[in-house]
């Protein structure tokens, strides 16, 4: 990283949903601990990234209330999962833009001049502003945690990396819904040269980060 403003950390989808018991991950069957663990290494990147003057965007998941913006073939695959898009739940209606289970958790909450981007689908890219946000502060290069590993953190890193983000997973800043699939999701990324950017783990991203911080 050459400048802090030249890199961005991004937050995907720490959410009381997918981290809080009640939530639509718990319904589907996900270990919320496991999706939790991750909260003390995350938290130390967010920091590292506001003292170094990097963006820290955070993204949710999650849809309209009248659910217009979500797919009939997701809806089909929440329903199969046992976690029905816009059901209630004990944390309001599960993945509705507006509940306290849409909302990013106590640990890790926004601060003034943070970023948050709302995502209807997987990906952080998919109809999103991200890449309008990320081409104003004149970010090139991505490092990426949150959850899950397999599914929304894998979508954004493909978006990124096809239109040419430099990318760094933080591995053990991620997690997978289901344990086996934590290593294979990260050996994917080295693949090919490193198909898919690099893996680093937090102390080599604080490392980084602090290299960066003002004098």
């Amino acid at each position: 990283m050459n400048h802090p403003r030249a890199a961005a950390l991004i937050v995907i989808d720490m959410q009381r949903d997918f981290c809080s018991p009640g939530g639509y991950a718990a319904h589907a069957g996900l270990d919320v601990a496991r999706l939790s663990s991750v909260i003390g290494n995350i938290a130390r990147l967010i920091d590292a990234a506001r003292a170094a003057g990097m963006p820290v965007i955070y993204t949710r998941e999650g849809h309209l209330p009248d659910l217009s913006d979500c797919t009939p073939a997701k809806l089909h695959r929440s329903r199969a999962a046992g976690a029905p898009i816009g059901q209630q739940g004990p944390l309001g209606r599960l993945l509705v833009r507006g509940e306290i289970g849409h909302d990013i958790i106590d640990e890790l909450a926004p601060e003034p001049g943070d970023i948050v981007i709302d995502k209807p689908g997987y990906g952080a890219f998919h109809r999103t502003d991200l890449e309008a946000v990320l081409q104003r502060l004149g970010v090139k290069s991505l490092l990426l945690c949150g959850v899950t590993l397999e599914v929304c953190v894998h979508s954004s890193l493909r978006e990124a990396v096809d239109r040419g983000y430099r990318c760094i997973t933080i591995g053990d800043a991620c997690a997978a819904g289901d344990p086996a699939l934590q290593e294979p999701a990260l050996l994917m990324i080295s693949v090919e040269g490193g198909i898919f950017g690099a893996v680093a783990n937090t102390e080599d991203a604080l490392r980084m980060m602090r290299a960066e911080q003002p004098a």
